[in-house]
C-alpha cells in the first residue's frame, strides 16, 4: 500500500465481505480504497463476524465527529479499541481514555495542565537535541527511519514521565505488541498470548513504579501526588493511566514521522516549499498528521437505540469511527488525496475530537514541529533505501521498517 495511492473497490464489490477487523488488511491491503468506498456507499456500515460479535463502521468526517463528541449517546466506558470488541474492559472507570463524563473529566484536567503548552516549554532542547541525533544517524545510513522514529517520542517522554533510560527500548517494544499482536515481528506465540504478555508486563512495570516514594521529578510523581475530584488517585487508576499515556505518545507520533517523510519522498515539490521557506513547517506538520492519521480508530457503545445517517444503531452496539477515513472525506477536504503543506484549513481529527481529544496533542505537536524543523534545516532531501513495510494494526497506522538515506543540505 502507498501512502498516497488511491485504488477504488470496483462497484461489484460485496460490502458485507469487507473485514475492518483483520490487522493483515493494514499490513498490505490498502484501507484507504475501502473507506472511500464505504463513504460513497455505505458510511454507516454493519460488519459482523461468524462468533456472533459485531460493529458499526462509521467513516464520514461529519459522523465520526458526532459519534466522538456525544458521550450520553455513545459511551467510551465499554472500550475504545476494536481489540475489546465484545469483551469487558477492565479500564472502563479507570483510565481517563475509558470513561466518561463526570470521571473523565475528574482525569483529564489536571493531567491536561501537566501537559498544556506552557508546561512543555522546558522540554524543547531536549526534543531538538533528540532530533539532531536521528538526523546524524540517518546521514550515516542507511538507517531504518521506522525503528529510529520508534525511539523518538521514548527519548522525552520517557524523560516526562521519570522513566529511567534502560527501560526505554523495552517499554517501546510492549507497547507496540499491545496494539498490534498479530504482526510477526511482535508477535509471542498467537495474538491473545502476545496481548496478555505485553499488558501484563506493561501494567507490573507501573505498578512497581507507582509504588515508590516519588522522588524523581516526572509525570509519573505528579500523578501519585495529585488530587483528582478530592482524592488523590488510586492505585489501579495510576496503573491504567501511565499505561494510556505511554501508549498514546510511543504508537502514534513515531507513524507521523515516518509516513511524513514518505509523503515528502513521494511529493517532492511539497518538501521543496518547506526548504525554501520554513515558516511553513506547522502547516506541514498539520497535513502529516492528517495524511498518517497515526491512530485508525476509536470505538463508542451506543448507550441508547439511536439512528446514524438512516441506519437504526441499537443500544450496546459497538461502533467504530474511522479516523484515517474522516481525513481523507471529499467533502471537507479539497483533492484529499493529495498531500499539501499549505491546506488550509485543515480540520483532521489525527488527535480524535469531543472530550477525548487526546490529552497529548499538545506535546505530540511540540514534538513534530521541533523535529521537523531541524530536518529541514539541515537534510536537502530523503531516499528510499529499501521496501516500506506497514505494521499489522487495525489501531496504529503505522510503518514498522523503512529504510532510508538522508541527503544533507550544503548551505
Amino acid at each position: 500500500m502507498k501512502t498516497g495511492e488511491r485504488t477504488l473497490l470496483a462497484p461489484s464489490t460485496d460490502l458485507d465481505s469487507l473485514d475492518l477487523l483483520d490487522p493483515h488488511l493494514y499490513a498490505s491491503g490498502d484501507p484507504h480504497a475501502i473507506w472511500t468506498t464505504l463513504r460513497e456507499r455505505a458510511p454507516v456500515h454493519l460488519q459482523s463476524l461468524p462468533d456472533g460479535r459485531r460493529f458499526w463502521s462509521v467513516t464520514k468526517h461529519r459522523d465520526v465527529r458526532e459519534v466522538l463528541r456525544d458521550h450520553t449517546r455513545f459511551t467510551s466506558s465499554q472500550g475504545t479499541l476494536l481489540s475489546v470488541l465484545g469483551s469487558r474492559d477492565p479500564a472502563s472507570g479507570k483510565m481517563m481514555a475509558a470513561s466518561d463524563p463526570p470521571v473523565h473529566t475528574m482525569l483529564h484536567e489536571p493531567i491536561a495542565r501537566l501537559l498544556s503548552r506552557r508546561a512543555l516549554e522546558p522540554f524543547v532542547p531536549k526534543v531538538r537535541q533528540v532530533g539532531r541525533r536521528l538526523i546524524e544517524r540517518l546521514v550515516d545510513g542507511p538507517w531504518d527511519l521506522a525503528e529510529l522514529a520508534a525511539g523518538f517520542p521514548m527519548a522525552f517522554t520517557g524523560t516526562l514521565m521519570g522513566i529511567p533510560e534502560q527501560d526505554w527500548a523495552r517499554l517501546t517494544v510492549l507497547t507496540t505488541a499491545a496494539i498490534a499482536p498479530e504482526d510477526p515481528d511482535f508477535r509471542l506465540g498467537n495474538g491473545l498470548t502476545t496481548l496478555a504478555t505485553a499488558h501484563h508486563e506493561l501494567f507490573s512495570y507501573f505498578s512497581r513504579r507507582t509504588r515508590r516514594i516519588p522522588r524523581e521529578d516526572g509525570l509519573i510523581s505528579a500523578l501519585i501526588g495529585l488530587e483528582a475530584g478530592g482524592r488523590r488517585l488510586r492505585h489501579d487508576e495510576l496503573v491504567y493511566n501511565c499505561y494510556s499515556l505511554l501508549l498514546g505518545a510511543n504508537v502514534t507520533t513515531p507513524h507521523a514521522v515516518t509516513q511524513t517523510v514518505l509523503a515528502f519522498i513521494e511529493n517532492p515539490a511539497e518538501y521543496r516549499k518547506l526548504l525554501d521557506d520554513p515558516r511553513l513547517v506547522s502547516g506541514a506538520v498539520e497535513e502529516g498528521l492528517r495524511w498518517s492519521s497515526p491512530a485508525s480508530h476509536f470505538l463508542r457503545h451506543a448507550t441508547q437505540d439511536t439512528t446514524l445517517r438512516g441506519q437504526q444503531v441499537c443500544a450496546g452496539d459497538a461502533v467504530a469511527t474511522w479516523l484515517g477515513s474522516a481525513n481523507r472525506d471529499e467533502e471537507v477536504f479539497p483533492e484529499p488525496f493529495r498531500f499539501d503543506v499549505t491546506r488550509s484549513p485543515n480540520p483532521h481529527i489525527a488527535f480524535g475530537f469531543g472530550p477525548h481529544h487526546c490529552v497529548g496533542a499538545a506535546l505530540a505537536r511540540m514534538a513534530l514541529n521541533v523535529l521537523f524543523a531541524e530536518i529541514t534545516d539541515s537534510v536537502e532531501r530523503f531516499e528510499l533505501a529499501g521496501p516500506v513495510e506497514h505494521l499489522a494494526s487495525n489501531f496504529a497506522a503505522g510503518i514498522k521498517h523503512m529504510p532510508v538515506v538522508a541527503k544533507l543540505r550544503t548551505s
